[in-house]
């Protein structure tokens, strides 16, 4: 049956503003956006004084509710999935930390396998490796015996079993000097991240020359910024054309160097992410990442020596945080959760706006201001939630 959400306000992304209209839903697709049109044999949903919004996408996860993507069963993606779905992140990249070459295949046919939309959960739209072509020196929570100089051949092969595409490949572009790397998974179609690297600023901006899309976490595993060589982050900020991601949980980058980004990088590049790891949405204790033991406490996840090591984070506490961090209201900063991130995989034809032809993933808010999740639906269903 179809559904008509009526007297809504729905964000309009191309205007940056909320209209008070209807949308229909048909199975898992929006039908259409109108204010007239009341087809019969309709369930109505009253969003009277409500808003709506596109579900979350979060392009940078490795996992939450007690599991990861290197290592889940089918089942427990299945979980996995349900879980994103409950905190509003509708559409996601499965991400994938450093591991060994075969369980980087095998992780990559297990998250194929659960890649379909189904409703009333989170939509895997793809696979983005954040492994194994990391800077040492850069190497965050990434095991040391797991990196790997970038290998041509070596990612045609994991390319070629995580089809099919959107793939995101983070790497450090100063380990591919002749950026062969770089134009061998972007002529297969996928994109390119500078991330765990010691890219000086004209390194990172070659890299962006020659097709790099992104920048993996910005400020986290960079080289730091100085006045005499800027660094890969301030390439990052002063780069017009890729995209820029941020962990914004206070944590991994201050709320000020989150509030100097938000000003320097153009607002259609800026992307939250959460780099979560498999303790999100669990209580505190003992977990892992990469296979490196991580210890959780008061929400935060640190190796052994104490580095941070992903985070606990949902995307829309992310969301929250960048507004109250920043002051910009919620028409300004939605985009960095939702058509941002769309943009970034190019997986726009699908999702990340509330347009007619896109999947029916969406949230119903309470409010502008402040604003607190009512209903979520994914792939047209409404996901379920404990009052």
């Amino acid at each position: 049956m179809k559904k008509l959400l009526k007297n809504g306000y729905i964000f309009d992304t191309s205007s940056l503003s909320f209209r008070k209209m209807n949308m229909i839903i048909n199975d898992a697709l929006i039908e259409s956006l109108n204010t007239v049109d009341i087809p019969d044999c309709c369930e109505i949903i009253d969003c009277t004084e409500k808003y709506l919004v596109p579900g979350l996408i979060d392009v940078h996860t490795h996992g939450r509710a007690g599991y990861d993507f290197i290592s889940a069963a089918s089942d427990q993606i299945d979980l996995m999935r349900r879980s994103y779905a409950l905190c509003g992140t509708t559409t996601l990249m499965a991400t994938l930390a450093s591991a060994p070459l075969d369980g980087l295949l095998s992780s990559s046919d297990r998250i194929n396998g659960k890649r379909n939309p189904e409703p009333g959960k989170a939509t895997i739209a793809g696979i983005h490796l954040e492994g194994r072509y990391l800077n040492p020196e850069k190497k965050g929570a990434h095991a040391p015996e797991l990196l790997s100089p970038p290998d041509d051949g070596q990612i045609i092969t994991l390319l070629e079993r995580m089809c099919p595409l959107p793939i995101h490949v983070s790497a450090a572009p100063e380990l591919d000097p002749d950026g062969k790397f770089i134009e061998t998974v972007t002529s297969f179609g996928a994109t390119y991240g500078i991330a765990h690297t010691n890219a000086t600023y004209e390194e990172a901006d070659d890299a962006v020359k020659r097709g790099a899309r992104s920048f993996t976490h910005t400020f986290n595993c960079m080289r730091a910024i100085h006045h005499r060589e800027p660094g890969c982050a301030v390439s990052s900020l002063l780069s017009d054309d890729a995209y820029s991601e941020f962990i914004c949980d206070g944590e991994h980058v201050r709320p000020e160097m989150i509030v100097m980004a938000s000003r320097l990088k153009p607002r259609d590049r800026f992307v939250l992410v959460t780099d979560s790891m498999e303790a999100a949405g669990c209580s505190d204790g003992e977990y892992s990442i990469g296979g490196l033991p991580v210890t959780v406490k008061n929400g935060k996840a640190t190796t052994h020596d104490g580095v941070l090591a992903g985070s606990t984070l949902d995307l829309f506490t992310a969301l929250s945080n960048y507004m109250k961090f920043t002051g910009l209201p919620l028409e300004e900063a939605l985009p960095a959760a939702t058509s941002n991130p769309a943009d970034m995989v190019n997986i726009a034809k699908v999702c990340g706006r509330l347009l007619p032809g896109l999947r029916a993933d969406l949230l119903i808010l309470d409010s502008k201001d402040e604003p607190k999740i009512i209903d979520i639906y994914a792939a047209g269903e409404k996901v379920l939630r404990e009052r």
